[in-house]
C-alpha cells in the first residue's frame, strides 16, 4: 500500500481545515450535525455482527468496535472541555492517550450499545449547552497542551463535527470495502 493510499484510509474526508470566518449560521449547521450524529452512527453500525465489529477499518488500524468506543470517549472529553472553558479562564485541558485507551479491554470487547447510548446522552447534553451560549461565550477558549494552542469554543464545535464525519467515513468505507453495504 502506498503512502498516499494509507493517508486516504486514515483521512477519508481530509484533515480538519478551519474556516476563515465562523458565522452564527455555520455554528447552527454544526450544532445540527452534532445533534443528528448519534442516531446516524447507530443506524450505520447497529446491525453489525461481532466479526464485522472486530474488523479493522484499515490495515494496522482500530477495529470498527474500537472506533465506536473511541468516538464516545472523545466526545465525552469534548463536553468536559467546553464546560471547563465556560467556567475557567483559558484552562489547560488534560489530553489523553487515545491509542492506549483503545487497547483497554472495554474498548476492545464491550458491546457497542453502551457507547452508542453514552454518545446519545453526551450529545444531548452538549447540544443543549451549545444552543444556549451567548456570543461572548463562543469566544471563550481552552489551551491544548500538546500544541500549546488556544482553541476557541466556536472552532471546537467544527473540530468535533469533523471528528464525527471523519470516523463515520472510516466505518462506512470499511463496510463498503468488505461488501457489507
Amino acid at each position: 500500500m502506498t503512502y498516499k493510499e494509507l493517508q486516504q484510509l486514515r483521512y477519508p474526508i481530509g484533515e480538519f481545515k478551519a474556516p476563515e470566518h465562523i458565522t452564527s449560521q455555520l455554528l447552527n449547521q454544526w450544532i445540527e450535525t452534532l445533534e443528528r450524529f448519534p442516531l446516524r452512527l447507530e443506524a450505520l453500525v447497529k446491525f453489525l455482527t461481532k466479526k464485522q465489529l472486530d474488523t479493522p477499518y484499515r490495515p494496522d488500524g482500530w477495529t470498527i468496535r474500537q472506533v465506536v468506543h473511541h468516538i464516545s470517549d472523545s466526545h465525552h472529553h469534548s463536553y468536559i472541555r467546553f464546560k471547563w472553558a465556560l467556567t475557567e479562564d483559558k484552562p489547560v485541558i488534560k489530553p489523553y492517550q487515545e491509542g492506549l485507551w483503545a487497547e483497554l479491554h472495554d474498548t476492545k470487547t464491550a458491546p457497542i450499545a453502551m457507547s452508542l447510548e453514552h454518545l446519545k446522552a453526551v450529545h444531548y447534553k452538549l447540544v443543549y449547552l451549545l444552543k444556549g451560549l451567548s456570543e461572548a461565550q463562543w469566544g471563550r477558549s481552552f489551551i491544548h497542551p500538546e500544541s500549546n494552542s488556544e482553541v476557541l469554543l466556536n472552532l471546537n464545535v467544527g473540530i468535533y463535527v469533523w471528528h464525527c464525519n471523519h470516523h463515520y467515513a472510516h466505518i462506512e468505507n470499511a463496510l463498503k470495502q468488505n461488501g457489507w453495504i
